[in-house]
């Protein structure tokens, strides 16, 4: 993400942008920051339980889903129909499908529940999300449920392009949301007025998109209602913030919102610009019994097109017509006074983004020629520039097709891109336009030129060149027409830039501010924090301090240091360089964060003295609260007072250590234990390693502390550290650097440095005499799976079992590059086997745990990588087990199926790690014992994320900031 997205995102709060609640519930409140930037769309993707059923027949038997509902008699499982989970709260699954170590119960069916210990953490009720409004005098609550039942998971949804859309409600499937609405007055002390709730909202409404109009008067939103066990289509609803009544905005009941691409914005205090579904639409095509002819791909052309493994793709023309059935919206200006009128014609509407002065719009849609070989994101696109009324003024660009995108990082699109208006000026467009034809293995200077134009420029009148850039351009943060900063990095060097440029002086000669390695955290200065404006844009805030003429803005920094982050404030001189720190965090026992400026709705420089800035503050047993500092005097103001998630846990333990390789390269992880563990009474503790391998281009940064001894112990519903209730030691984290420096890439020695790493760590909580060091079990999520199953292959001596979820195993899948590999199959024949766990198979020796979501849709894991990697297992007598979660994708959401993955984790800790039997290490080729092993473990039950890279589903929720 560019780093200007970076910045507007952490140093700034805003309405509320288009979005849905998080997939798992932070134990502290989350705070919706920042309008949604033009083409993003975040939408919560509930992931993905099907138990399947290996025989001794190589033809092994799957279970479907369907048949899966046919054996539920033999463990209930009550989701329910409705979204609450019907007859028991949260679609629970009934205490009879509640399992010990019985193996025979293991071998059943139906979904079952971990201990009680583990079950309450991750029942307990999630609190709600805050949003400020646009003056800062009032904080929107919103309140959400827990765990989604499985039903909602088991809708039928079809996956067209790269998108997962329920049919019925002609919505992204899966979208999660908010129950319910409630306004609190801030007070001039800091404290909350009694809550005025928004009334109106249908009973069981599920409410999306909240956004405030830029008054602060009124909130839009959508609402979904359930229809015979399906949510309705979304209905596009407006509240006043006075009186807190909520109603419709359309007058006719057969106006329903469109959110597949982009939902509504305001065009002004009374005015929205709505994607609507097309009144003349009809029903959805079918698809042909015969075929019109074979499906045919061809390239004639020898066009060199490298892409990666892309999930849920469109297969035929008739997937084309039924993703254009969906995501064809018709626009509708509507006014809250009812009136309605619709703006051009129905199109694949992908962004509706209003200039600055509210008098344009920027629209992007999509055209055919579509592709069966990559996603929407990559299809023909159109840019345009209409009036707010909905007149055309001009095309910007009409990129075409974009399947050969080289796979090299730093690669784009060719032709205009990052088209967006300025923050600080009216109906002003600047976009980026690659020089080296989008290929990043192409040497070329400039690499990026950046230009600016009007919204209607003069006839003849040329873009003007705003800036030149040698690395590849990452975004603007605007302030005036003396100050705008430019971003530029390079990830094979992880070089990153930050230009100071002055747009309105063409005299002015652009100067760098930094130039420093992107790994390098020690040297951050921090982000530029942002003002909102009265037009509801962010721009760079400019600070004045008395009797002094220089220009100042404020650094919000992580302040990583070789102890921790110290988060900081900086009052910087933007020509001097000097900097002077207004704001740290405490050391000793807090972590503090500065969240936000508060103290922006005047236009104009910011005063120092009324400076007011919105920070977090926690311990390492203190969930985090928000207050208000105000200067000069630095008054504090508490406003949340959010109970403890976890209170059973409330006396954990927690610890940052140090360490290093045998290769001298520096190592951290955050180590902890339960609560009123004592070392020297209870002895060492079975052990569980959780970590996610990283690459670096040096020792030195790959060293280096991240992350804070103070931070709250944040547990997500599959978080590693729910089995702190279970009394075990959780080493969590533990940095495993993959370093290239130079000419190496850094995946040339992964195994080496992989275990290296693991080494490490293992020898140092068992010399701290905390983990026993024959009950320790290594376990992660995606990449982290990857990293569990070559650890049980290459160091089997360190860990007694593992749990691998989510995973690849076998990279000759993913020939065209994976996770930050951009080097094919047949450019690095030997990384991509040497790293592939699937090819030691024979050697892995130890107790492994697969788990996948059967719909996981992130490039690289596809659900067939645990299937080939279990049957590799299998077939040398490993003692192993395959958990298919039906209608889960890449992480997991289903109350049922979180239950049963922390069901299944801990039914194999409790019986591969605690009592480390010798089974484990029964060698298969010595006797049939081991094969024997292997089937029984895996018959029976099992149940249990941008172009998204793979990346782990981090359990840790400390706070959720969305945007």
């Amino acid at each position: 993400m560019m780093r200007f997205h970076k910045a507007c995102h952490r140093f700034s709060l805003s309405p509320l942008c288009h979005l849905s609640p998080p997939p798992f519930p932070s134990p502290a409140a989350s705070l919706l920051l920042l309008p949604k930037l033009s083409g993003f769309s975040t939408l919560c993707t509930r992931r993905c339980a099907i138990v399947r059923r290996f025989s001794d027949n190589p033809l092994t038997t799957v279970m479907s889903s369907r048949a899966a509902a046919r054996l539920r008699c033999l463990a209930s499982v009550c989701p329910g129909g409705a979204e609450d989970g019907g007859g028991t709260s949260n679609g629970s699954v009934s205490a009879s499908a509640t399992a010990t170590e019985d193996d025979e119960l293991a071998l059943g069916t139906g979904y079952r529940l971990p201990p009680p210990e583990i079950r309450d953490i991750v029942d307990a009720p999630p609190v709600p999300a805050l949003s400020f409004s646009p003056h800062r005098d009032k904080i929107l609550f919103l309140k959400r449920r827990a765990l989604p039942p499985l039903a909602d998971l088991a809708r039928p949804e079809e996956k067209l392009a790269g998108v997962r859309i329920d049919g019925h409600c002609n919505t992204r499937s899966r979208m999660s949301f908010y129950t319910g609405l409630g306004i609190h007055q801030l007070l001039p002390d800091g404290t909350l007025s009694p809550e005025k709730e928004i009334t109106g909202i249908p009973d069981g409404g599920k409410i999306n998109f909240v956004t405030w109009s830029n008054d602060g008067k009124h909130l839009a939103f959508s609402i979904r209602v359930d229809e015979n066990g399906n949510s309705s289509k979304p209905v596009v609803w407006v509240a006043d913030v006075e009186t807190g009544l909520a109603r419709p905005l359309f007058n006719s009941q057969d106006i329903y919102l469109n959110p597949i691409f982009e939902s509504f914005v305001w065009i002004d205090n009374s005015t929205l610009l709505v994607s609507t579904i097309p009144s003349s639409r009809g029903d959805p095509p079918k698809k042909p019994l015969v075929p019109s002819g074979p499906k045919t791909l061809s390239n004639e052309t020898k066009t060199v097109v490298q892409v990666r493994t892309f999930q849920d793709l469109l297969k035929d023309e008739y997937d084309a017509d039924l993703f254009d059935y969906y995501a064809t919206s018709q626009l509708v200006l509507a006014s809250l006074d009812g009136t309605v009128k619709e703006v051009g014609v129905p199109a694949v509407y992908t962004s509706l983004d209003p200039s600055t002065d509210h008098k344009y719009l920027l629209v992007s849609s999509l055209h055919r020629p579509y592709s069966f070989i990559v996603p929407c994101g990559r299809f023909p696109k159109k840019v345009e520039v209409w009036t707010t009324d909905g007149r055309f003024v001009r095309q910007l660009c009409d990129l075409p097709l974009a399947e050969d995108i080289p796979i090299a990082s730093n690669s784009v699109r060719k032709g205009m891109r990052s088209i967006n208006w300025r923050a600080d000026k009216p109906s002003t467009l600047y976009w980026a336009e690659t020089q080296d034809g989008g290929d990043a293995k192409m040497e070329v200077s400039p690499r990026d030129i950046v230009y600016m134009q009007s919204a209607e420029p003069l006839a003849g009148e040329e873009p003007e060149v705003l800036h030149k850039l040698d690395l590849r351009y990452g975004g603007i943060s605007w302030c005036d027409d003396t100050l705008a900063l430019v971003y530029e990095s390079w990830y094979k060097t992880r070089r990153t830039r930050t230009w100071v440029i002055s747009p309105g002086s063409n005299d002015v000669s652009p100067r760098i501010l930094f130039d420093r390695s992107s790994e390098d955290v020690y040297s951050d200065p921090g982000s530029t924090m942002l003002r909102r404006t009265a037009a509801g844009t962010y721009v760079i805030a400019k600070i004045k301090k008395e009797n002094d003429e220089g220009t100042y803005v404020l650094l919000n920094g992580s302040g990583a240091t070789p102890q921790g982050n110290v988060p900081f404030l900086d009052l910087f001189d933007i020509n001097t360089g000097n900097k002077e720190r207004i704001w740290e965090s405490d050391k000793e026992k807090y972590f503090e964060t500065v969240v936000a400026l508060m103290s922006d709705q005047k236009e104009g420089d910011l005063k120092m003295e009324e400076l007011k800035i919105l920070t977090s503050k926690e311990s390492k047993t203190e969930n985090t609260q928000y207050s208000l500092q105000l200067w000069p005097d630095r008054k504090v103001q508490q406003i949340t007072n959010f109970p403890h998630p976890y209170p059973q846990l409330a006396s954990l333990q927690k610890e940052m250590i140090r360490y290093q390789r045998k290769d001298g390269v520096q190592l951290t992880a955050t180590l902890y234990l339960p609560p009123g563990y004592d070392p020297s009474k209870d002895g060492p503790l079975p052990c569980l390693f959780w970590s996610y391998p990283g690459e670096f281009k040096s020792k030195d940064a790959a060293g280096q502390v991240r992350g804070s001894p103070n931070e709250f112990a944040g547990i997500g519903s599959t978080s590693a550290l729910l089995w702190l209730a279970r009394r075990f030691a959780i080493l969590s984290g533990p940095t495993i650097p993959i370093i290239g420096e130079g000419d190496e890439e850094a995946n040339d020695r992964y195994v080496e440095q992989l275990v290296a790493s693991a080494e490490a760590a293992v020898e140092e909580v068992v010399r701290r005499g905390v983990a026993h060091p024959s009950k320790i079990a290594v376990g992660g999520h995606s990449y982290g799976a990857f990293m569990t199953a070559n650890l049980l292959a290459h160091a089997p001596h360190l860990f007694s079992c593992g749990i691998a979820r989510s995973g690849a195993y076998n990279r000759t899948l993913t020939p065209f590059g994976f996770q930050n590999e951009d080097r094919t199959l047949w450019e690095a024949t030997n990384v991509y086997v040497e790293m592939s766990p699937f090819m030691s198979a024979n050697k892995i020796k130890k107790p492994i745990l697969l788990i996948h979501g059967e719909e996981d849709n992130n490039p690289g894991t596809l659900t067939m990588q645990s299937d080939r990697f279990f049957n590799a297992l299998k077939g040398h007598g490993a003692l192993c087990r395959l958990v298919v979660l039906p209608h889960e994708s890449h992480g997991y959401s289903a109350r049922e199926s979180i239950m049963h993955v922390l069901w299944e984790t801990d039914r194999w800790l409790q019986k591969y790690c605690v009592p480390n039997t010798s089974d484990a290490d029964t060698n298969p080729d010595q006797s049939k014992e081991g094969s024997d092993s292997a089937d029984k473990v895996a018959t029976g039950t099992g149940g249990g994320n941008p172009e998204c890279g793979e990346h782990e589903v981090h359990s840790k929720l400390r706070r959720s900031l969305l945007w």
